[in-house]
């Protein structure tokens, strides 16, 4: 289970990292630029139930004005505090209920294989709408960011 998710969490910062390069060289479009943001916040939120602490300091949506070419250094970030969250992980652990407390304040618990699985799928959700704000933008061609993709490329 480790290793899956690990391959997962390798496709999500290469996929995080070709779509920011996209976004910077499209002259950071606000909706595209606040999308991104959104993905690397509620990374950082995900990562902090899974590890026990307490509500990640980040503002989930941002508003105009931030800068896109800020985003290398935090999707690095998180990415390496994935793995190290990862890395600590047993077997018996991917099973284990996750309690915390939502941004509205509402109780839950999902087993931790089911929230790494949704933090993969948020993220690739997340840059198809990028992907679609910069075809609004004029960008005419798109980097691939499909899994397979990624999994060919590591594999050839």
């Amino acid at each position: 289970m480790k290793a899956y998710f690990t391959r997962l969490f390798q496709y999500d910062v290469y996929a995080n990292q070709i779509i920011l390069d996209t976004i910077i060289k499209a002259g950071e479009p606000e909706k595209a630029v606040q999308l991104m943001a959104h993905i690397l916040a509620a990374q950082q939120i995900w990562l902090n139930r899974c590890k026990g602490l307490p509500q990640a300091a980040v503002e989930l949506w941002i508003g105009p004005g931030t800068q896109a070419s800020e985003f290398g250094e935090k999707i690095k970030e998180n990415h390496e505090a994935w793995m190290t969250c990862l890395n600590g992980f047993t077997d018996s652990d991917f099973d284990k209920t996750i309690y915390y407390q939502n941004l509205r304040g509402d109780n839950w618990g999902n087993k931790l294989v089911d929230i790494l699985a949704h933090v993969i799928n948020h993220g690739t959700h997340h840059r198809a709408q990028i992907g679609q704000q910069l075809k609004f933008g004029g960008v005419e061609s798109l980097p691939n960011t499909d899994y397979i993709a990624y999994i060919r490329q590591i594999n050839s």
